[in-house]
């Protein structure tokens, strides 16, 4: 058992009759890291943050939270959950229904009469304590769930879509609230469709496929790692392209038009500094790191989505 984990898992499966939603599931999170977890529609995200959550059990291999075996009680107490698909009391108030769940908790009073308020003003609901769940939008409910999951301060929290039905200025609050957690040491497990989202939010990702896990890497290496840069150039020799490939790689020609990726961002002064050496005229040079959605479709394959939109924008489990 490694302390420095909050989350470890090795060789978890569950099966459903002849479907295998989650297999060989193999995680390694740091305490006080947002990780992100990406995949496909059915990929299995949601069996496996059930299976970590100890709501359901695994038809196979083993896992810990917080260095106790999965749904351990004790362990439980000390985790946060926010489900995508969510049913609330809608008879209750915004502080009732925070009330009722830090009851559950068995919270003393003195602690609640200044953890609720403290937590609907973070979740900018303070003016809507008194009103019904029923009368709330979307992204309101959104915000009451959120703030439901962070009442017992806990060291884990497991969020699945927490920016669904979210406007952007709810999504930068959520951002924000999930940056400021990890800051004073809370480690969050992300499930989001929004790539977007993911890539300014979390310090490492894992993409799963068909249930397995198929790549896991910080989000520096994936999205800092391969530059594509694109060049509006004329009086491009045959031998000028050709020393290109020193640098270059998927080198593409299309009149003034040239495109090429680069393995670092440091070899972009001496491609530009050859090319004029050459006696080639540079009119632009536009750099760009690869994107997240591009490394989605690269790495889970493109075939899995018919929709490009449904990348960006909606990624259900």
């Amino acid at each position: 058992m490694d302390p420095s984990l909050a989350i470890e898992t090795s060789g978890l499966s569950k099966h459903f009759s002849d479907n295998i939603a989650v297999v060989d599931l193999s995680l390694r999170v740091e305490r006080g890291e947002i990780f992100g977890f990406l995949g496909p529609n059915g990929a299995g995200k949601t069996t496996a943050m059930k299976m970590l959550l100890g709501l359901i059990s695994p038809t196979a291999g083993e896992g810990r939270v917080l260095g106790a075996p999965l749904g351990d009680l004790e362990a439980r107490r000390r985790i946060g959950f926010l489900p995508e698909h969510f049913r609330f009391h809608e008879w209750l108030t915004a502080e009732e229904f925070l009330t009722l769940h830090a009851n559950l908790y068995h919270m003393e009073q003195e602690y609640l009469s200044q953890r609720i308020p403290e937590l609907l003003e973070l979740v900018g609901l303070t003016a809507h304590a008194h009103r019904k769940l029923r009368t709330f939008s979307k992204g309101m409910l959104q915000r009451i769930g959120f703030a439901q999951a962070l009442l017992n301060d806990p060291e884990v929290v497991f969020l699945d879509e927490p920016t669904s039905g979210l406007d952007p200025m709810g999504r930068r609050l959520v951002r924000d609230i999930t940056r400021d957690l990890r800051a004073k040491g809370t480690t969050i497990f992300l499930n989001s469709h929004f790539l977007s989202e993911v890539e300014v939010t979390c310090d490492r990702v894992a993409f799963i496929k068909e249930g397995a896990i198929v790549h896991t890497a910080t989000l520096d290496s994936l999205t800092n790692g391969e530059l594509h840069v694109a060049v509006r150039a004329r009086n491009l020799t045959p031998e000028a392209r050709q020393g290109l490939t020193h640098w270059c790689r998927n080198l593409q020609v299309e009149g003034d038009q040239l495109t090429f990726q680069l393995d670092s961002e440091d070899q972009l002064p001496l491609v530009n500094r050859y090319l004029a050496e050459q006696g080639v005229d540079l009119y632009t040079v536009q750099p760009k790191f690869i994107a997240l959605e591009d490394l989605f479709l690269k790495i889970i394959g493109e075939g899995e989505s018919s929709d490009p939109r449904e990348v960006s924008g909606n990624l259900e489990t």
